[in-house]
């Protein structure tokens, strides 16, 4: 599957039905998401279940903003609408494929229950 351009009326449709997501947060004058650009769109042809999404953060500010992105390229990988990964830096194509089976393997039941005891941790250390 190729990548999507996701912009704010897009977005949440995208990648709010997908099992797996994987967003590059780039713009065009950026050298290093020019380097990364090739690299996450041959990883959209090996993973063809996720979907790779691809924010222009100079057209899409907003969205750029939701998540608070300062720097690019910035990867953001999305499993059951729960962000796992987010790190800006242009990545090798190995380093991408071990994140990508990283999520993959990941057990989401163990992952909601883990966030659901660190928030109710939370205010009693308050």
């Amino acid at each position: 599957m190729a990548t999507v351009e996701l912009t704010s009326e897009n977005f949440e449709t995208v990648i709010g039905g997908a099992d797996l997501a994987l967003v590059d947060f780039w713009a065009a004058w950026c050298g290093p998401c020019r380097m990364f650009g090739p690299v996450f769109e041959q990883a959209s042809q090996e993973h063809p279940d996720a979907v790779f999404g691809k924010v222009d953060t100079e057209a899409q500010p907003e969205v750029a903003a939701t998540f608070n992105i300062t720097s690019i390229p910035t990867l953001m990988i999305i499993r059951d609408n729960i962000v796992l990964f987010a790190q800006p830096g242009a990545l090798p194509e190995k380093a991408l494929e071990e994140l990508i089976t990283k999520a993959e393997a990941l057990d989401m039941d163990e992952v909601r229950a883990s966030m659901a005891q660190s928030s109710a941790q939370t205010p009693a250390q308050a």
